[in-house]
């Protein structure tokens, strides 16, 4: 296998069930793809991290780069021997951290220099040195270096970041070592203007991945002109790659995403969340600062089997979030993971099924329904 492989294995409406198959393991489709920002899913440890059901992690070039740095991953074994995760990884290109969190940066055609935003020292990230890095990490599926358009933009602003993406998609793939079990994605832009999300994907078809991403949502314009793009986007991709939607999201906006043909995921809200002291669930979200968990002896979903539902109430979970104890974030942010990765498996079977459009009924309706009665 050269690349990595992918297999469609159902199909309903624009739905999709598939599996994608790495060096380092296999992944069910769609995914939820928990982050792991600096070679940690924050709050977790690599083995609660895998009890959640999640089959893939995302690590951060940009972060990595900086600290402890790439050379010195890959001399201790490369991201999974560091972080202790067996399983596949996905890495980001560095490129939106780079224009979200770095000092003084200047974007050129040849990449972009940029200042540290931890201590100030200056680097240069190019498309070739991206994909240099990702190599040192290992990763199982690298993007290409990519401007993320922001919004809003212009038409005439999004053509020439998106045609700049393209320009260093190609540099990526020229720089990238193609090998069994290893996979480069590109990314379309093009802000939300359907005419040059067309221009976009079939740019990078002619260029040739092994996925495809859709980068330059859920960048400040709203969950109705995300899908609205969406749909005029992924029916340019071919049917035979994966598709992954960067930094999407919570629940009711992952299951929209399939809906419109979106095989892949990663969003940092689940362990955000867990952290600020809120929790997701079938019915919602639920934040366990109010007052009406303190003598709740319930779990947080009755029908989770989650660890944090398995062994603790409401009122526990109110009670450390209250004390600031740091094992609330870990109890809270193991729940959530758990929840978003059944909600990925539901659809699944869904898909599978041919259920899906009942299913995504069900979903809106209890989710929309809120959360249990207090006692």
């Amino acid at each position: 296998m050269i690349g990595i492989g992918f297999t469609l294995i159902a199909t309903d409406g624009h739905a999709r069930r598939g599996r994608i198959v790495t060096a380092h393991g296999p992944v069910a489709t769609p995914a939820f793809m928990p982050v792991g920002t600096a070679a940690t899913v924050k709050a977790m440890t690599p083995e609660a991290v895998h009890e959640t059901g999640a089959e893939c992690i995302l690590g951060n070039t940009y972060h990595l780069m900086l600290r402890p740095g790439a050379e010195r991953v890959a001399s201790l074994g490369g991201l999974h021997t560091f972080m202790n995760w067996p399983g596949p990884i996905l890495t980001d290109s560095g490129g939106y951290q780079v224009m979200s969190l770095a000092k003084l940066r200047k974007l050129s055609d040849d990449g972009v220099t940029f200042r540290s935003h931890i201590d100030g020292s200056s680097h240069e990230l190019t498309p070739e040195r991206s994909i240099e890095i990702q190599h040192h990490l290992d990763a199982d599926i690298s993007m290409v270096l990519d401007e993320c358009t922001p919004f809003p933009a212009t038409e005439a602003e999004a053509a020439t970041s998106l045609r700049l993406t393209t320009r260093w998609a190609e540099r990526s793939k020229a720089a990238f070592r193609t090998r069994d079990g290893y996979g480069l994605f590109g990314i379309v832009q093009g802000g939300i203007h359907a005419a040059l999300r067309e221009e976009s994907a079939t740019a990078l078809k002619a260029i040739g991945f092994d996925g495809y991403a859709v980068g330059g949502l859920a960048v400040g314009e709203g969950p109705e002109l995300m899908l609205t793009t969406l749909e005029c986007t992924t029916p340019h991709l071919p049917a035979d790659r994966p598709r992954y939607l960067m930094g999407v999201g919570k629940p009711p906006d992952l299951v929209e995403a399939v809906a419109r043909g979106i095989d892949m995921f990663d969003c940092v809200l689940p362990t955000r969340s867990g952290r600020t002291d809120q929790a997701f669930s079938r019915r919602g979200t639920i934040n366990l600062r109010n007052a009406r968990h303190r003598d709740d002896a319930r779990p947080l979903d009755p029908d989770c089997q989650c660890y944090t539902c398995r062994n603790y109430s409401r009122a526990y979970l109110h009670h450390l979030v209250m004390a600031k104890e740091m094992l609330g974030a870990t109890l809270l942010t193991w729940h959530n993971l758990h929840y978003y990765q059944e909600l990925m498996a539901d659809m699944r079977a869904a898909i599978e099924d041919a259920s899906f459009a009942d299913f995504k009924t069900t979903f809106h309706a209890l989710y929309a329904g809120g959360d249990i009665a207090p006692l």
